[in-house]
């Protein structure tokens, strides 16, 4: 069978990669070994100014509309909402924080993004916020999973998904490359953090983190809003909510720990004592697949450009996936220059 791309991954990367090429006329068959990805247990947390001085994400301004269109559209075609705008409110932890965030509001480029900042102790549902907080704009959160489970029916439905656990010695890459039945004219790999030990792209300076989240039933008032306070809080109704996450750099796996489930629970108990009681749903773990300056990688091998990778989105990836994936689909089908490709590793990581 002869297509034009395979795609390793059906994750947040590999499904958006595969339905823009889909959407080109290509021809795509997506792989994936059924088990539970990153996309599926991450947050899907759209924040667009983040950090302890309030930065914007780079490229954000561009980034965001294109999110935004890509999950509309999605959510038009399955009949359901997969992208939950929502505010969020930033908690202060300290009184530099909110020394730089008013430096920010003074700035027309974040006029957009921060809203109006409350003065310190004051009370909100319960909220411990002694330094007081900023309510952030255009935020939300992204229902990563229903998401994931209607592209892969999609897929199916056009015969474009093989259930399997790729074997990288399983590539022919001469005369022709192949991949059991299919020959493609690219294979792309979006396998999150296990791309680490990919034979052709493991060069690459990834800095995979494992991360923990819980979901929570409550009693307690809490406002409508995301809380960002260090970690964060999603309200997912009146009842329920996500807390989240660790942070661990050591233990890249996705076995739960009481260590990151007391840390957790700690620091939402310090937000709002009344969320002490709250009774512990699911407790799950994943590795991100961060990348040492940020920035995903995205672009063919330096010797085998047959093979190219799509991955490195780390936390960020439902804000930066869908216009990423416009651009590597441009570059691959019409050799369109990408904005940040993996060449810049070539110097300093490329074995030679």
């Amino acid at each position: 069978m002869t297509i034009d791309y395979l795609i390793v991954g059906q994750g947040l990367a590999g499904s958006l990669l595969a339905w823009e090429l889909m959407r080109r006329d290509c021809s795509v068959i997506i792989i994936d070994n059924g088990q539970e990805n990153a996309s599926q247990v991450a947050a899907g947390l759209i924040n667009p100014v983040t950090g302890m001085r309030f930065v914007k994400s780079a490229g954000v301004d561009t980034l965001l509309p294109a999110a935004k269109q890509t999950y509309s559209t999605l959510s038009a075609i399955f009949r359901q909402a997969f992208y939950i705008e929502k505010p969020m409110l930033r908690i202060f932890r300290s009184g530099k924080e909110l020394t730089h965030c008013l430096k920010r509001l003074d700035n027309p480029d974040y006029r957009d993004y921060l809203g109006a900042i409350m003065p310190p102790d004051t009370s909100i549902n319960n909220l411990t916020m002694p330094f007081g907080c900023l309510q952030q704009q255009q935020t939300g959160y992204l229902l990563t999973r229903p998401l994931l489970a209607c592209l892969r029916d999609f897929f199916i439905a056009r015969q474009c998904y093989r259930p399997a656990a790729l074997d990288y010695r399983d590539i022919q890459l001469q005369p022709e490359l192949r991949w059991q039945d299919i020959s493609p004219r690219r294979i792309i790999f979006c396998e999150g953090y296990h791309a680490t030990q990919n034979p052709w792209f493991s060069w690459l300076p990834f800095q995979p983190v494992k991360g923990e989240i819980l979901t929570l039933e409550h009693h307690g008032g809490l406002p409508d809003k995301i809380l960002n306070f260090g970690d964060w809080l999603i309200p997912l109704n009146s009842r329920h909510i996500r807390v989240g996450a660790t942070f661990d750099r050591d233990n890249l796996d996705s076995v739960p720990t009481e260590r990151g489930k007391n840390a957790l629970l700690g620091a939402l108990k310090s937000l709002s004592p009344p969320l002490a009681q709250a009774t512990l749903i699911t407790h799950q773990a994943h590795v991100r697949p961060c990348t040492l300056d940020k920035q995903p990688f995205i672009g063919p091998h330096p010797r085998h450009p047959q093979l190219a990778i799509f991955n490195g989105f780390g936390a960020k990836g439902s804000l930066q996936i869908p216009l990423h994936g416009r651009y590597f689909a441009d570059f691959l089908l019409n050799n369109a220059s990408l904005p940040s490709p993996i060449q810049r590793h070539y110097a300093t990581h490329f074995p030679t």
